[in-house]
């Protein structure tokens, strides 16, 4: 298998701006429109999420960043189904043999059997709004209408995660997806939220603990409350799937979230 694959532009982004490592071995990467993140130990590293199919480059550029071969990824875990997510499993599973490891109950979503993203239809109505005629623009650009699903990605067991960099614990946060899933890092106090807990969006005024517009959510009426799942976890630093890093308890952000 080749160390690389082919670069598709993205000249404005610059990994020396865009990746951080909020926590030793954690490299936030804020993609144009969503996060990915590498999460390295002496073990190797695993990728969480994969931005856009049209984020290929970037992705590539984050890994080689920190050090590191994409070739070399034991594993690219999937927060949840949705094509600003899972943009570079399948072609890491195709290319590389890369693992693609998501929820039982996102497995359906992640191979393409199921639809749980947001249509068409109701982002054209709202799509005289300027925030939302951007975001999509972008998404259509980035590939969102032609991306690959990860057909070869299996379900996660708690054994498989924990033999993993970082002994990742995964967390269902249902509402945002049927298998939506935040991925917690117990020893270093971190916690990779996806969708669950987001800190902006494109179609967000402002930065700071908030959710999704309800459009994107295929429950919108539970998504808040199912973030009671995290209730408890004892984590300093979130890393969302959307929005900058945020350095504070994760029972503050979801206080604010909640208002």
């Amino acid at each position: 298998m080749p160390d690389h694959l082919p670069h598709n532009g993205h000249a404005a982004w610059q990994p020396s701006l865009q990746v951080s490592e909020p926590a030793p071995g954690f490299f936030f990467v804020e993609g144009p429109a969503s996060n990915w993140i590498i999460v390295r130990d002496g073990s190797g590293f695993i990728l969480i999420d994969s931005g856009y199919p049209g984020d290929t480059d970037l992705v590539l550029k984050s890994i080689e960043h920190a050090g590191l071969k994409p070739a070399n990824a034991r594993a690219i875990l999937i927060t949840h189904g949705h094509v600003d997510h899972t943009g570079q499993a399948a072609l890491f599973s195709r290319t590389f043999g890369t693992p693609i490891l998501c929820s039982p109950e996102e497995l359906a979503h992640v191979q393409g059997h199921e639809k749980h993203q947001v249509g068409l239809g109701e982002v054209m109505v709202r799509a005289w709004r300027p925030r939302v005629l951007c975001w999509m623009r972008h998404a259509i650009r980035a590939g969102a209408l032609n991306a690959d699903p990860a057909t070869e990605a299996r379900a996660w067991t708690a054994e498989r995660l924990r033999d993993l960099p970082g002994a990742p614990e995964a967390i269902l946060v249902a509402g945002h997806t049927p298998g939506n899933a935040s991925i917690y890092f117990r020893d270093a106090g971190v916690i990779a939220t996806g969708d669950s807990l987001v800190t902006g969006h494109p179609l967000s005024g402002h930065v700071g603990p908030q959710m999704l517009h309800p459009m994107y959510h295929s429950e919108p009426d539970t998504a808040l409350s199912a973030t009671h799942a995290l209730d408890g976890v004892e984590a300093s630093i979130i890393l969302p799937g959307h929005g900058p890093a945020l350095a504070m308890p994760l029972a503050a952000a979801l206080a604010a979230l909640r208002g």
